[in-house]
């Protein structure tokens, strides 16, 4: 059990290791594509410009950095992507120091490579897709203003086409994967919601299952043990003055019954097998017991083994041994009889046992067997056997169990 207890343990101390956002990740790649995009751009604006036009699209460019930091960061890394206020402003704002700095050089429309996943990292796809054209529709708007001619307005009009068309694909994909992804995450939280239901009703039943468990095997040991040592003692107290020596004898098998109770309860304990088994075969076990009940009834008692002896499986012998000391408590406490015979039977593929008494009987119609019986028959039923109880008023009652082993 402890070994079970540390093994869960390290796979649940293996399973509960943080793992890395996927979105975090994702935005940390973006944001070193827009510095390299970034530190090129600003390269060419100071190479390729002088004065205040100069100034005014540096200026324009310092600005996106710290609004990307302070505002669109903050934005994205909450992971909402939502049509708001706080969006829509950040995009807004990027948009116009874009426009600023591209009116004075166009090549500051390359940083749209940048800007135009920006859209799709605050806003729903469905609607970055119109920022992200309106990037491109500026940057193109910039080129045509500085560069009239046919081919330097073909030029601005096919990329703008192909950064809007790119931009379409781009988001259909992405809205494909954020679906199937949502589809999944909905599919892993059904099944930890059923697995933890299953585990759950597992443990119930797990509980269920040993309690009764439990209570067949107190019922048929410990509750026996303790009338056998009240019958016995209340017998012995009868005795006392007229015959000491019956008293004696009657509260040593109370002595005795007690020794087993205690070595029974630790086998409840200890999951051991039963005292009754330890120290020899089966047969021997009952032998004992159908001696001792005999002893204790002052009836005639015997046990009979026949057939190809073997050894059986020790959960057999468990269910076999029960059913033993279950029927011999019935004739003690039910049956007033004479005598009463035990016998159990190998057979091909299966094994028998048999307790009959000529006691007064009962119907079995009228009467169920109350919780004894009814454990008798489910521990067997557990093992694939079958349980047979014949008896009538005045002719006596036998209970025959058969198993397969």
């Amino acid at each position: 059990a402890d070994t079970g207890q540390s093994a869960d343990t390290g796979l649940l101390a293996d399973t509960c290791q943080p793992e890395q956002n996927p979105w975090l990740v994702g935005m940390s790649l973006w944001d070193a594509l827009y510095g390299i995009v970034f530190i090129a751009v600003v390269t060419m604006v100071a190479t390729g410009l002088t004065g205040w036009r100069r100034d005014l699209a540096l200026a324009a460019l310092a600005l996106m950095v710290p609004w990307h930091v302070l505002v669109g960061r903050p934005i994205a890394a909450a992971g909402e992507r939502a049509l708001s206020v706080r969006s829509v402003g950040y995009l807004t704002g990027l948009l116009v120091l874009f426009g600023l700095a591209a009116s004075q050089d166009p090549n500051v429309w390359a940083l749209a490579i940048a800007a135009c996943p920006e859209c799709f990292n605050v806003l729903k796809v469905r609607a970055a897709i119109w920022p992200a054209s309106a990037f491109n529709l500026v940057g193109a708007a910039c080129v045509i203003y500085w560069d009239r001619s046919p081919a330097g307005i073909a030029a601005a009009v096919a990329i703008a086409a192909f950064g809007i068309s790119f931009s379409k694909v781009y988001s259909g994909y992405v809205l494909g994967i954020i679906e199937q992804s949502e589809r999944q995450a909905s599919l892993i939280s059904q099944l930890e919601t059923t697995r933890a239901e299953l585990a759950r009703v597992s443990h119930e039943a797990g509980a269920m299952a040993e309690r009764q468990r439990l209570a067949a095997e107190i019922h048929d040991t410990l509750t026996q043990g303790f009338s056998s040592i009240l019958m016995l003692v209340q017998a012995a107290h009868a005795q006392l003055e007229a015959s000491p020596s019956t008293a004696r004898e009657q509260l040593e098998l109370a002595a005795q019954t007690a020794r087993d109770n205690l070595g029974e309860a630790r086998t409840l304990v200890g999951g051991l097998a039963p005292p009754l088994l330890q120290p020899g075969t089966l047969e021997d076990a009952l032998r004992r017991i159908t001696d001792r009940a005999g002893a204790e009834l002052g009836v005639a008692a015997s046990f009979e083994a026949c057939g190809q002896r073997r050894r059986l499986p020790a959960a057999t012998e468990v269910v076999l041994l029960r059913t033993g000391q279950e029927a011999l408590a019935n004739v003690r406490k039910h049956a007033s009889a004479g005598s009463v015979d035990v016998r159990l039977s190998y057979a091909e593929g299966n094994v028998r046992l048999e307790v009959a008494d000529d006691g007064i009987g009962f119907d079995p119609v009228l009467v169920d067997g109350g919780y004894g019986l009814r454990g008798l028959r489910g521990r067997v039923d557990e093992a694939g056997g079958t349980v047979t109880v014949r008896s009538a008023p005045a002719q006596g009652t036998s209970v025959l169990v058969e198993v397969p082993a």
